[in-house]
C-alpha cells in the first residue's frame, strides 16, 4: 500500500485534535471573549492564531496549503471555539464554509488563488441573504448583469458575517437574465473591490461576528471568479454551502452550551451561603436544573459525530450532500435550543451574580442568536413538519418545486 493511500485511509486522532484546539482556545480565544463582546471587536487576533495553526484550513486539501482533515475534525474545532467565544466560532464557521464551497466547486485556478492564502490569514465568508426575503436567506431578488466578459453585481445583502472584514465573499445572486428563482449563481468577490459598502453591526449578542448589512454597488467581478457554471447556484447552495454551515453552526451552539454549564457548575460549587454554610450546589433544585442541561448536551454529541461522518461519506462517494439537509437542520434546531436553555439555566442558578455583566449574561445574549439564525428554528420546524406529512417545502416556489 502506498504512503498516500495509507494516509488517506488513516483515522484521525480526534482526541488529540480536540486537545490541540482547546489549547488554542484556552490560551488565546477565551481570554479575548469579554473584550470582543464589550467592544464589538472583530476577533482578528483569534482568527490569525487559527490560521497559523492550520485550523482555518481544516478542510482544505494539503496540496493547497490546508490540513486536509474531515468534517468530524471541523465539527470538533467549531465546538471548541464556540466553547470559548461564540462570536469567533460563527466567523470561523462561515470562513470554513466559504473555503469548502470553493474547494468543492472551484476550478484549479480559483483554488490556487483563493485557498492558498488562507494559511497566511486570509478570511472568507458567505454573502447570500437579502433583506427583502427575510429569513428565507436562500432566496435572492438581486441579479447579476454582464459587461463584456465581466459580471456586475448590485445587491443589498443582510446578515453577512464578517461584513467589511472578510478578504473575500462567496456571493449568491440570480444569474443574468434569470427566468426562475432557482436560476442563481455564485461568485468569489474580492473584499477590496470598489463598490462594497459594509453597514454597522450593533447587536444584542455575538457582537464580534460583524454580521451586518453590506451593499454591493456596481461591483465588477472578472469571469474567472464565477464559481461553477451559470445556473449551478442551487446545487452549490444545497450541497456546497448548507451542509458545512449547518454542522458548524450546530457545533458552535453545542460548545456554547457546554461553556454555560461548566461555568455554572464551577460557580455553584464555589459559592457558599454563610448563614447556614451551604454551597449553592447543596440545593436540590439547582442540581436538577444543571442535570437537565447535562442530559440535553449529551444527546447532541453522538448526533454531531454521526452527521459529520455521513458528510464525509457522501463527499467520498461523490454523492450530493443535500441528502442530509433535513437531519442537519434538525441538529441545528436542537443545538441552538439546548444552548439557549443552558445559558438560561446558568443565569438562573447563579442568581444576581449571573445577572451582572460577565460570562453568564454574555452567553445568555449570545445563545439567543442561534434560535433566530437562518434557517430560524420556526422556519426550520416548518420544513421538518412538511416533510413528515409529505408536503413540499416551498423553498423556491409557492406550492413547491
Amino acid at each position: 500500500m502506498s504512503v498516500e493511500l495509507e494516509k488517506a485511509n488513516a483515522v484521525p486522532d480526534y482526541e488529540s485534535l480536540r486537545a490541540e484546539v482547546r489549547r488554542i482556545v484556552d490560551e488565546v480565544i477565551r481570554p479575548n471573549a469579554e473584550t470582543t463582546d464589550r467592544e464589538g471587536r472583530f476577533p482578528r487576533e483569534n482568527l490569525q492564531v487559527l490560521a497559523e495553526t492550520g485550523w482555518n484550513g481544516v478542510l482544505i486539501p494539503e496540496r493547497y496549503g490546508g490540513r486536509g482533515l474531515d468534517h468530524v475534525a471541523f465539527a470538533i474545532a467549531a465546538e471548541e471555539v464556540g466553547r470559548g467565544c461564540p462570536s469567533t466560532s460563527l466567523v470561523y464557521v462561515m470562513h470554513v464554509g466559504a473555503v469548502q464551497t470553493i474547494a468543492l466547486y472551484g476550478n484549479e485556478d480559483q483554488k490556487e488563488r483563493w485557498l492558498r492564502p488562507v494559511s497566511a490569514g486570509s478570511i472568507g465568508t458567505y454573502s447570500t441573504s437579502e433583506k427583502a426575503s427575510g429569513g428565507h436567506w436562500w432566496f435572492n431578488f438581486s441579479e447579476a448583469s454582464r459587461d463584456g466578459e465581466d459580471y456586475i453585481l448590485n445587491a443589498e445583502k443582510s446578515f453577512t458575517t464578517s461584513s467589511g472584514q472578510a478578504d473575500f465573499y462567496v456571493f449568491q445572486t440570480r444569474t443574468p437574465g434569470a427566468q426562475t428563482p432557482t436560476d442563481v449563481s455564485f461568485f468569489i468577490v474580492d473584499g477590496g473591490l470598489p463598490g462594497i459598502k459594509p453597514g454597522v453591526w450593533d447587536a444584542l449578542g455575538v457582537r464580534g461576528n460583524h454580521s451586518g448589512p453590506i451593499t454591493y454597488e456596481g461591483v465588477r467581478v472578472e469571469a474567472r471568479d464565477k464559481l461553477g457554471t451559470d445556473g449551478q447556484g442551487r446545487e452549490i447552495l444545497e450541497s456546497g454551502v448548507s451542509p458545512v454551515y449547518l454542522i458548524g453552526l450546530g457545533s458552535t451552539w453545542l460548545g456554547a452550551a457546554q461553556a454555560a454549564l461548566e461555568a455554572a457548575v464551577d460557580y455553584v460549587k464555589a459559592t457558599i451561603h454563610r448563614d447556614f454554610n451551604k454551597r449553592l450546589s447543596d440545593y436540590q433544585i439547582i442540581r436538577q436544573q444543571l442535570a437537565e442541561v447535562k442530559v440535553l448536551i449529551e444527546s447532541l454529541k453522538p448526533w454531531q459525530v454521526s452527521l459529520a461522518k455521513q458528510l464525509d461519506e457522501l463527499q467520498a462517494a461523490g454523492r450530493p450532500q443535500v441528502e442530509l439537509l433535513l437531519p442537519l437542520v434538525e441538529f441545528k434546531i436542537h443545538a441552538a435550543e439546548v444552548a439557549a436553555k443552558a445559558a438560561k439555566a446558568a443565569l438562573d442558578v447563579t442568581g444576581g451574580y449571573g445577572y451582572k455583566k460577565g460570562i453568564f449574561e454574555r452567553l445568555f445574549r449570545d445563545t439567543r442568536a442561534g434560535v433566530v439564525m437562518g434557517p430560524s428554528n420556526n422556519i426550520a420546524r416548518e420544513w421538518i413538519g412538511k416533510a413528515l406529512v409529505g408536503l413540499p417545502l416551498e423553498l423556491w416556489y409557492e406550492g413547491g418545486d
